[in-house]
Parts: C-alpha cells; sequence; structure tokens
C-alpha cells in the first residue's frame, strides 16, 4: 500500500484538485483508493459531493476521539473511498496541544484496524501545522504540486526543511516521490525558467541525504483547465463532469505515472 501525502503550505497550488482526479483516475484504472480529507475547509468531501455537516465520523474525530480511520470511509464510487472533514478539525491543532504522541495520531489510528487499499491519498492543509504534520508521519511518500511562477517556489526550503525533520524525528521512511505542475501554461516564458529552476534544484540534491534527491518532475502536466474549476460545484470528479476534458486526460495520464513510479 502506497501512502501519499499531497502537501505544499502555500495554497491554491491544486492539491485537492489532484487529490480528487488523482485518486479517481488510480480507481478507475482498478486500483483500491482512500482519500483522507486534512483540511479543516473540507473541500475534498465538498468536491466529491460529502456534505461536511452529515459527514458522520470525520477526520476530526478519528483524531480527537481515537476512532479507527476505517470506521471514517465512506464509498463514492467502485474502487474509491473516502474520510471527509468537517469544519471541526480547525479546532484539533488547539484540542490536542497536551496529547502525548499528537503528531502521530493519524498513523495509530490507521494502524488500529487494517485499510485494504492499494493507494491511501491525503489532502493536507495550506500549513506546517499539526494536521500537516500527522500526514507526514502517516505518509510514506509526498507529492508536491506546483504553479509553475516564481513566487510558488517560496517556501519550498520550509517545506524541505519540514520533511526532514519528519524523516530525522518521527518517519525515516518519508521522501518526497513527485513534484507536480499544475495549472500550466506551456506557452509562458517564466514556465520554462520555474521548472528549470526544479530541475536543477533536484539534480544537485541527487546522492545527498535530502527529501527531494530521489524525486522526479512528472512529465504529466496539468494543464489549466476551465472544467477541472467547475467540477466541485458539481460534487463529482472531473471523470464524472467531463470525462472528455482536457483536464481528465492530464490526470490519467498522470494516474499511469504513479502507478509505474519506483518507490
Amino acid at each position: 500500500m502506497r501512502i501519499i501525502a499531497l502537501f505544499n503550505q502555500k495554497g491554491g497550488v491544486g492539491k485537492t484538485t489532484t487529490t480528487v482526479n488523482l485518486g479517481a483516475a488510480l480507481a478507475d484504472a482498478g486500483k483500491k483508493v482512500v482519500l483522507v480529507d486534512l483540511d479543516p475547509q473540507a473541500n475534498l468531501s465538498t468536491h466529491l459531493g460529502v456534505d461536511p455537516e452529515s459527514a458522520g465520523i470525520s477526520t476530526y474525530r478519528v483524531l480527537t476521539d481515537g476512532i479507527p480511520l476505517i470506521e471514517a470511509l465512506r464509498p463514492v464510487t467502485d474502487n474509491l473511498r473516502v474520510a471527509p472533514a468537517t469544519t471541526d478539525l480547525a479546532a484539533a491543532e488547539v484540542e490536542l496541544v497536551s496529547v502525548v504522541g499528537r503528531e502521530s495520531l493519524l498513523r495509530k489510528m490507521a494502524e488500529k484496524n487494517k485499510i485494504d487499499a492499494d493507494f491511501v491519498l491525503i489532502d493536507c492543509p495550506p500549513s506546517l501545522g499539526l494536521l500537516s504534520l500527522n500526514a507526514l508521519v502517516y505518509a510514506s511518500e509526498v507529492i508536491v504540486p506546483l504553479q509553475a511562477h516564481f513566487l510558488a517556489l517560496q517556501g519550498m526550503e520550509k517545506l524541505f526543511d519540514t520533511i526532514s525533520m519528519v524523516r530525522q524525528g518521527l518517519n525515516p521512511k518519508l521522501h518526497i516521490s513527485g513534484i507536480l505542475f499544475c495549472q500550466f501554461e506551456a506557452a509562458a516564458r517564466l514556465t520554462g525558467e520555474v521548472t528549470g529552476e526544479v530541475d536543477n534544484f533536484i539534480a544537485s540534491a541527487r546522492g545527498q541525504n535530502h527529501p527531494v534527491s530521489n524525486a522526479i518532475v512528472f512529465q504529466t502536466q496539468i494543464r489549466r483547465n476551465i472544467k477541472l474549476a467547475e467540477a466541485p460545484s458539481f460534487g463529482q470528479s472531473i471523470f464524472q463532469y467531463a470525462p472528455n476534458s482536457a483536464g481528465a486526460a492530464d490526470y490519467s495520464v498522470l494516474a499511469e505515472e504513479v502507478m509505474k513510479m519506483k518507490v
């Protein structure tokens, strides 16, 4: 089972869109997929048509009430299940501040009862707080969604520092497996400059004890596509909403690339 955190402390880079649609593409390919919503905004849950107010057992209760993660899973489509979030999740960091081992609660609750899945994809909040830390302690790999502009590169060092800290103290197997460019516009001159910067950085990290030393930059790039932006308002993945769109094509190819990765 591959446990992948979709993580970037910047918002609006495509984490939720990628978690939903990569998960849906993997499920369509016959893989058993679990999506975990760890963002208090609950955008992933809404994207999948799950009403946060009637979510039943949520990731908030998994973390604060000690409920096994498997009990929060709700079926979405064939092969695809979701552990939804509610806005209560925003209070979890404060409520758990005195709990021993609070950074490992998600992993502990996931391991209470074995989850039958090929892939677990975790949608992280756009922050470096306790919720993201729980995702990183549970995950074995990280995919970093990124936009191809220089502002998106700011803060990457802090992201790498956070993952290095988790590797040293809490989860030695954690690594960045891939960088994914989202909202991609191939014609923009800046795009080539930023992708080149990322390629160079990864190349310079090869052979070092760095979380990105074995990462790839995905050949698949998620093009800017209006259908991807529209799908959440209908509570559907891109494959349900617009199966013939460029967004659906991109995520299908990405799923193939993810399945072929050596991790």
